[in-house]
């Protein structure tokens, strides 16, 4: 059966490319899924994409993960710093989940130093910009491949 990793993006992400190129880098979030479905696809594996703005649309994408994807990268943006939502669903869909960002958070202003998704999430990455979707891919089947041992 191939593997299947859901890649969910959250507020803002949409307008990667123009938003603040100085923090984000100059790649697009299209860009991003393109690197991301050509090292999916170099492993055999399936990637799935979602954005959303909307707290709600990613709890609900979320939640339909379960038993349809086998893991998620999630790029929940701001609300990395104030969903309990979030955490409450990462820890009720049973799989394992990575937290990432693009910059590295715990470099930037204070309040971003808390993540609600790190302590519910297998691991996080950040401040590797767009490379940071190709290593968590990575980390997301090492992992799987252990647990499938």
């Amino acid at each position: 059966m191939t593997r299947s990793i859901l890649i969910l993006n959250g507020p803002n992400l949409n307008l990667l490319g123009t938003r603040q190129p100085e923090v984000y880098g100059t790649t697009t979030l299209h860009d991003i899924e393109k690197m991301c479905a050509n090292h999916a696809a170099a492993h055999g594996i399936t990637v799935v994409f979602l954005q959303s703005n909307h707290e709600g649309a990613l709890l609900d994408a979320l939640h339909a993960a379960r038993g349809t994807h086998d893991g998620v990268i999630l790029n929940a943006g701001a609300y990395t710093h104030t969903s309990i939502a979030l955490m409450d669903a990462i820890s009720s869909i049973q799989l394992p989940v990575i937290e990432l960002h693009l910059s590295n958070i715990h470099a930037r202003e204070e309040f971003r130093h808390t993540s609600y998704i790190a302590p519910v999430a297998l691991g996080q990455i950040c401040g590797f910009g767009a490379a940071g979707y190709p290593l968590a891919i990575d980390a997301l089947l090492s992992w799987l491949g252990a647990a499938d041992a």
